[in-house]
């Protein structure tokens, strides 16, 4: 299995890819939106993207509708991370293209939890 993690906060990737490296998830990492679809263009090999929201450059409800109407990974899971809780957010992010949401701060327990709603095998 393999993840793209994009957030700016490169604490935040390398968490991630902690946790996603006890699980088996082989990780690449991108720093905002622009440079993630850069990734999956010329790669387009993923099984999961961990999408943070907030990002300069491009964020993440930008990166989600581009890489959906670009078709780039169409089988590819988007969990969103974020500390965005507002209905209205999770709705326009849904529509865009999101599977899940991680809401920051989160603990290992929570991403394994939201990877197996993803259908994912989340043992570490």
């Amino acid at each position: 299995m393999r993840a793209l993690i994009v957030d700016d906060s490169s604490f935040v990737r390398e968490y991630l890819k902690h946790l996603l490296d006890r699980m088996g998830v082989a990780c690449e990492e991108a720093v905002n939106g622009s440079q993630a679809l850069t990734v999956l263009a010329a790669q387009q090999a993923f099984d999961l993207m961990l999408l943070d929201v907030n990002m300069p450059v491009m964020n993440g409800l930008e990166c989600v509708k581009a890489l959906r109407e670009a078709h780039l990974g169409p089988q590819m899971k988007v969990m969103m991370v974020t500390t965005e809780a507002d209905n209205t957010f999770i709705s326009t992010a849904l529509n865009n293209g999101a599977d899940e949401f991680l809401m920051k701060p989160f603990t290992p327990e929570s991403l394994r939890e939201k990877m197996l709603l993803l259908g994912f095998d989340a043992a570490a």
